[in-house]
């Protein structure tokens, strides 16, 4: 179906409302021109930063390239979806954490987003559809090679913080992203400038220095990759930097100043489940297999499978001896897993008990 240019700008304005009706709290379009970013991308890759991310390098060209993924593709619809259970006194509640509380990223603490935002962008291209007719488009989430904080920032979503995470004016950075690659020659958005000045805030607070440079992440030394990426043991020198941040960390968002702005969800789909903002560590712990698959059904955190769920725990136990050195409950709860079918776990309990001045 062909569309003039009046037609063309009245659906683009079309699709911000719809998109707001479905709890997104902005959408904006971008053409797929990638180009500027496609050497300091393998750069990154050649640096050997992405870890064991194999899927980082496996596309090619594809994912600086999205119409080599989606043949036909020429917009891109950006759209980002606030994820905050609360806005008020958030970030003071995250600083308020005990010793042997889990910390969980706060993305994570309710219904997988990858599912909820999948859903809502499918939506949306289905009431395009019915407007227009058949149109080529193909919806993402996070889910395949695409550059998203670059297409978001392209579309003039925000600029990409020192962090490499997508920040706004508006809304700071608690939000996901996700995007529907199309074949109609919708009018694009203004990108937006740059506003992080002189701050290195996050660069600063970085608990284990992952943020090697301005706009740079080691991603083997960054607590999200290393407790949700690395399917293997943590390295050893790294796991005391880790702290009790047991799934993803989200020190440069809370240091970040722009996050003052940051939003609350307009769906009650992240609102927190299972006490994940407040659970105590031999509590989650203590789960069995059963019980992990049971109480995460839905959850993000489930793909990192029960093993790496101890792993992660039995670290940020260990790291409970700064302050709760033989406490006897955590003691315990790390001895009953000394007999752990996975060489791992044990391997890490043996660590964290260590921590604590017991011998296993």
């Amino acid at each position: 179906m062909s569309l003039d240019a009046q037609a063309l700008a009245d659906l683009a304005a079309q699709i911000q409302l719809w998109g707001t009706e479905l709890g997104f709290a902005e959408l904006r379009i971008a053409d797929v021109d990638l180009s500027h970013i496609e050497g300091k991308f393998q750069d990154w890759l050649d640096a050997g930063y992405h870890g064991e991310m194999a899927y980082m390098a496996a596309h090619g060209s594809k994912r600086t390239r999205p119409a080599e993924l989606v043949p036909g593709t020429v917009r891109v619809i950006s759209a980002r979806m606030n994820y905050l259970p609360q806005n008020a006194g958030w970030r003071a509640a995250e600083q308020q954490h005990g010793p042997d509380t889990a910390v969980i990223s706060l993305y994570a603490r309710g219904r997988d987003y990858h599912k909820v935002l999948r859903t809502r962008l499918q939506q949306l291209a289905e009431r395009i559809e019915a407007a227009i007719g058949p149109f080529g488009y193909r919806v993402f989430t996070d889910s395949a090679p695409v550059m998203e904080v670059a297409l978001a920032e392209k579309a003039g979503l925000g600029w990409r913080g020192k962090h490499t995470l997508l920040l706004s004016r508006e809304a700071g950075s608690m939000f996901f992203l996700g995007e529907i690659l199309i074949d109609l020659p919708l009018p694009v958005d203004e990108a937006v400038g740059q506003h992080c000045g002189q701050c290195s805030a996050c660069i600063d607070i970085c608990p284990t220095k992952a943020i090697v440079a301005p706009y740079k992440v080691d991603a083997r030394l960054c607590v999200s990759y290393l407790t949700i990426e690395l399917h293997g043991s943590i390295p050893v020198e790294l796991r005391p930097l880790i702290g009790n941040r047991v799934y993803g960390c989200d020190d440069c968002q809370l240091a970040c100043p722009w996050n003052k702005f940051a939003q609350a969800a307009a769906v009650d789909d992240f609102a927190v489940r299972n006490g994940l903002d407040n659970a105590r560590m031999v509590h989650l712990f203590a789960w069995t297999e059963a019980q992990f698959l049971r109480m995460l059904e839905g959850s993000p955190i489930r793909r990192i499978g029960h093993e790496r769920w101890l792993r992660n725990m039995a670290v940020g136990l260990g790291n409970a001896a700064v302050s709760m050195r033989g406490d006897a409950g955590i003691v315990a709860a790390l001895q009953a897993r000394l007999s752990h079918p996975s060489e791992m776990v044990r391997e890490h309990v043996v660590w964290a008990l260590g921590r604590h001045g017991v011998e296993a």
